[in-house]
């Protein structure tokens, strides 16, 4: 089971709050090309498509590849921007063996239960050398995240999620090795003000898991911030691709 089960609300949330806008998606377009071969007809599994920001992204990235967005949650799935979405988790993927390309998993592998049985199923649905993309924020690299400056009292959670080498050790036992491990900076926001008047609690799993006194804390601290900082809000995640 997922940390967070996803219900109207926290679904709601993450529409609205953590699509990033074109500047945003650029670095990571970048970085992304990087390890896929984007051909006409290529299929790209977006694993846990949440409400489809990048099965949407990667559609209009690459012309006449194919995304497949698979979301166990429902309330996800009706309010994803991609047409091809379908109910599935990392331990049951419905798709046929060998029928996709690459597989891209974005901020989804903290809630895998058992990383070594999505390897092996995204291992069954893989075509021989095809990439496994996973971008994240990993236990104990929360220095590149804003998020964490505000509401340190989070980066306990983060801790409890996988580390680098918990993935590369689970996925191991599905013959992947790791070909890549990169910090990709993001804009984030146009500023700190931004953030301070739009945040969602419900949008963040590390602030979903701390006290209600933390998060009133941390958002305190935030808005005082934004009070005299300006600039836009550059985050730097973790991408790991594996093969």
């Amino acid at each position: 089971m997922a940390r967070i089960a996803y219900n109207n609300h926290d679904a709601a949330a993450f529409e609205a709050t953590r699509h990033l806008s074109d500047q945003g998606l650029a670095a990571w377009r970048e970085a992304v090309t990087r390890h896929l071969d984007p051909r006409p007809g290529t299929r790209l599994l977006d694993l846990g498509a949440g409400t489809g920001m990048w099965a949407r992204a990667f559609t209009d990235w690459y012309d006449n590849i194919d995304v497949i967005a698979v979301e166990p949650a429902a309330a996800m799935r009706a309010r994803c921007l991609h047409p091809q979405v379908i109910a599935g988790d990392a331990a049951n993927i419905p798709l046929a063996d060998s029928s996709i390309d690459a597989a891209w998993l974005s901020t989804v592998i903290h809630h895998l239960p058992d990383l070594s049985a999505a390897a092996r199923e995204l291992r069954r649905v893989l075509r021989p050398g095809g990439p496994v993309l996973i971008r994240s924020a990993l236990a104990g690299r929360h220095h590149a995240i804003t998020l964490f400056r505000f509401f340190p009292e989070a980066i306990r959670v983060l801790n409890t999620f996988p580390s680098v080498d918990d993935i590369e050790a689970a996925f191991a036992t599905a013959g992947f090795t790791t070909v890549s491990f990169e910090q990709v900076p993001q804009t984030t926001a146009p500023s700190l003000r931004d953030v301070a008047a739009n945040i969602r609690r419900e949008a963040h799993t590390p602030l979903q898991l701390i006290t209600d006194d933390e998060y009133a804390t941390g958002l305190a601290r935030l808005q005082h911030a934004a009070q005299t900082e300006s600039g836009p809000v550059v985050d730097a995640l973790d991408l790991l691709v594996l093969r």
